[in-house]
């Protein structure tokens, strides 16, 4: 189902290299790290993790994507389940050739997932845990390892 996405910023942070962005965990993590939300197979068998950003004390977003169906998914995971609370995620063609695809409402671990063709071009994704808001812009498109990330 496509639908429209409305996200505010207040900060901006560009990070060159975001399509090939990695967290180490190492034993001095602080012990946040060891309860941050793990992927958790939303998006179906033969999708793979290709990117992440986490959701400030929240949980993350994971894009992922399958080389055979050429799709990315989308989904936002909270770091621990418990009560409804508000959660979106959504995915989109960085050049604006198609709607973006979004999923949102209460929800009690995670939102989505959304799916998007978008075989050989830039996505555009991010989510939304209760007033923490996080997108990723132009990633995960081959060459260009540039993106925007923004925090709300």
């Amino acid at each position: 189902m496509k639908r429209s996405r409305a996200i505010a910023g207040s900060a901006v942070l560009a990070v060159a290299g975001i399509a090939t962005m990695a967290t180490a965990t190492t034993a001095s993590a602080a012990p946040t790290a060891a309860t941050a939300a793990a992927y958790n197979g939303a998006c179906g068998s033969g999708y793979s993790v290709v990117n992440s950003v986490p959701v400030t004390g929240k949980g993350t977003v994971y894009l992922t994507y399958s080389a055979k169906t050429g799709k990315n998914c989308a989904v936002t995971v909270r770091n621990s389940p418990g009560k409804p609370v508000y959660m979106y995620t959504y995915i989109a063609p960085s050049d604006g050739s198609s709607d973006p695809v979004y999923d949102s409402g209460l929800y009690t671990s995670y939102a989505g997932p959304v799916y998007l063709a978008a075989k050989g071009l830039c996505v555009d994704w991010g989510g939304t845990i209760e007033s923490v808001s996080v997108s990723v812009s132009g990633s995960n498109c081959g060459r260009m390892a540039a993106g925007v990330v923004t925090h709300h």
